[in-house]
């Protein structure tokens, strides 16, 4: 009887480490299809795709800006996306595969396609959600419209052609008013009075170095600076 519990025992012993190994080996089976796919879930794929829509700034960091590929698939051709460029998201492609891609549309109007892997490592390193520039393309905007409402103006005041077209060019004219030479001109960064003589004068300095004389607030004459042309 006790040889036979033994060997029972031993049979138990074997099942047991049979079973385990199956055990096992399923998992491993399980884990190795799961790795296989692109293992999003529905909800994943649902979150990568609220960024359709969305626009996104290049920005180089160590002279290196990210990689997009010409087609959906990592055996594409790949290319690097240029800096201070930017892009919208247009489509997650891939969904019903499980095997998603962004695809994207630069400013050049270049397609290109970049895994959801891919986009995340690269996001606020090289693929910014704000622009960067934002700041400076705002101040040359108003630059621009400050600009553009100056030309109107000129183009709108009864001078002649001529006058119109050196006043366009930052070349006031003699008889213009301090007023009308700070719409063709801007404001100087230097006024002196000048006193003790028959007229009174006004000097009026630029960043140039040009001073513009006035005398009963009227513009005589204007003085180059060094190396400028009257």
């Amino acid at each position: 009887m006790e040889t036979i519990r033994g060997e029972n025992a031993i049979d138990a012993g074997a099942s047991v480490k049979i079973a385990l190994g199956i055990s096992l080996l399923a998992s491993l089976l399980v884990v190795s299809i799961t790795l296989g796919s692109s293992h999003y879930t529905k909800a994943q794929l649902d979150a990568l795709a609220g960024r359709v829509g969305m626009v996104y700034w290049i920005a180089s960091a160590d002279s290196l800006t990210p990689i997009f590929l010409s087609a959906p698939t990592k055996s594409a051709a790949s290319f690097r996306a240029r800096d201070n460029e930017s892009f919208e998201i247009i489509e997650l492609t891939g969904q019903k595969d499980k095997d998603p891609y962004y695809r994207v549309r630069f400013d050049s109007g270049q397609v290109g396609f970049i895994s959801p892997a891919a986009f995340l490592d690269e996001l606020n390193l090289t693929i910014l959600s704000v622009d960067p520039w934002a700041t400076e393309k705002k101040k040359a905007t108003e630059a621009a419209e400050v600009a553009r409402k100056r030309v109107e103006w000129i183009r709108s005041q009864p001078w002649t052609p001529a006058v119109k077209d050196a006043a366009i060019k930052r070349r006031p004219a003699a008889g213009h008013t301090p007023a009308e030479v700070k719409r063709v001109l801007g404001n100087p960064v230097r006024v002196t009075k000048v006193t003790g003589q028959r007229v009174p004068e006004e000097r009026w300095q630029y960043p140039d170095g040009s001073v513009l004389i006035f005398q009963n607030q009227l513009l005589i004459r204007m003085e180059a600076s060094a190396g400028q042309d009257r």
